[in-house]
């Protein structure tokens, strides 16, 4: 399953008592439709998404990023401390496209254009006829 949404809030790094690492992170997905009476309803719908390959990516999840996210989503279930009954969505996230946005796009694309000008730069300095 694919997601496209902003993140709501920075990502999280914490350590399970297994000593694991896993990035915690919050998406908002928007939706619009046409109702019977021709109105456009906006409805917006949040997942709570956990990342468990590399902590180091936490530090490009920012609040506003755009990402595009591929895993499994499950529901979740429970009693809140005032006793009302609570439902949220979980993505257990597999793979993350950054699509810039947050607070740090404009760093991380700074970098990604240095090292691709000094790649670029490096190429040109070879001989090789392929």
């Amino acid at each position: 399953m694919n997601i496209i949404g902003r993140l709501t809030r920075d990502a999280e790094v914490r350590t399970t008592s297994q000593d694991k690492q896993v990035v915690n992170f919050s998406v908002a997905v928007g939706d619009s439709y046409l109702n019977k009476q021709g109105e456009r309803i906006e409805q917006t719908t949040y997942f709570d998404c956990a990342y468990w390959l590399s902590a180091n990516v936490a530090r490009l999840l920012t609040k506003g990023t755009l990402v595009e996210l591929t895993g499994r989503a499950s529901v979740r279930a429970w009693i809140s401390k005032d006793g009302e009954a609570r439902a949220g969505l979980n993505f257990h996230t597999s793979q993350i496209k950054l699509h810039g946005g947050g607070k740090k796009t404009e760093t991380v694309q700074a970098t990604a254009q240095t090292v691709n000008n000094s790649i670029t730069a490096q190429g040109a300095d070879d001989d090789l006829p392929f």
